[in-house]
């Protein structure tokens, strides 16, 4: 037993006198490394998949790694995504048009082991979470009226609706992986200059989402705005809902349209990063 305590001791002395702390910054783009299907363009004539992921875009990360030794260490990381807009729906028929795109905000972390193979190259493996965010959709709308609709309205044939609205989805707590592989250039005794390309996997089950803008306007075929207001985010038109909520099951006979089947949307990603570290002084420097 005290042998035993004695390497145990010796160890975590050896471990500490090499044990080193950094802190790093880098902003980056990734581009979508899985596209899965996320939405639609349709003409008169034919009707094509879009693909994508919402992890496709500029991200920043803050992170700060603690190395027990001269190869193994680990580290905890923040980061920020703004990402691409991503093609919803883009419609294009006689009299109705659609342009709806969505795009992520979204927040995350990661916990990660470091191996560096030498005092350049090094990678990472570890767990991605995200910790906040939303995609949100942006969609744009218009309508042409029929000349019956036109009559009630009161207005020449030719006008049309113009609906613009603004949607937050938002997710279930996701886990995905991450790994890297990167190489350093060590600028002076505390600072380096990297560069890594990056993988994220990971998918976001949807769990709600709230309509946070809304606004349909009559307008006439000249481009004037005959009726402002016409709907909006306190006058919803019918079967509209502010907020839906998504699930794994509906019964056959559904008849509430506030709840609508859950889906996983794509947020892999595969990128490259730039930044800087800086690195403290082990305890054993100090006494140099």
């Amino acid at each position: 037993m005290k042998q035993i305590i004695i390497f145990c001791t010796a160890l975590l002395i050896s471990t500490i006198s090499h044990a080193q702390f950094e802190i790093s910054a880098s902003g980056g783009y990734a581009i979508g490394s899985a596209g899965m299907k996320i939405g639609e363009k349709q003409s008169a004539s034919s009707i094509e998949n879009t693909y994508g992921s919402y992890g496709e875009g500029l991200n920043a990360q803050l992170r700060g790694t603690y190395f027990f030794n001269e190869h193994i260490g680990a580290d905890l990381s923040l980061g920020y995504l703004h990402g691409d807009d991503q093609t919803v729906s883009k419609v294009r028929l006689t009299g109705f048009e659609v342009d709806a795109i969505a795009r992520a905000r979204a927040f995350g972390a990661a916990a990660s082991l470091v191996y560096r193979f030498n005092p350049n190259v090094y990678t990472r493996l570890g767990a991605l979470v995200k910790l906040g965010g939303k995609t949100e959709a942006v969609v744009h709308q218009k309508a042409n009226f029929t000349q019956a609709e036109a009559d009630a309205f009161g207005v020449p044939f030719g006008s049309y609706t113009e609906t613009s609205y603004v949607e937050d989805y938002h997710g279930h707590f996701p886990l995905g992986f991450i790994a890297a592989i990167g190489y350093r250039h060590q600028l002076n005794a505390k600072f380096s200059l990297f560069i890594e390309a990056e993988y994220y996997g990971i998918s976001l089950k949807r769990k709600d989402s709230e309509i946070k803008e809304f606004n349909t306007n009559v307008v006439l075929p000249d481009g004037t705005v005959a009726v402002s207001g016409l709907y909006s985010l306190d006058n919803l038109p019918t079967g509209v809902n502010r907020t839906t909520t998504y699930v794994d099951d509906l019964p056959s006979d559904n008849t509430d349209t506030s709840k609508e089947l859950s889906v996983k949307v794509p947020y892999s990603s595969f990128g490259i990063n730039f930044g800087i570290i800086y690195k403290f002084k082990r305890k054993t420097e100090h006494k140099q």
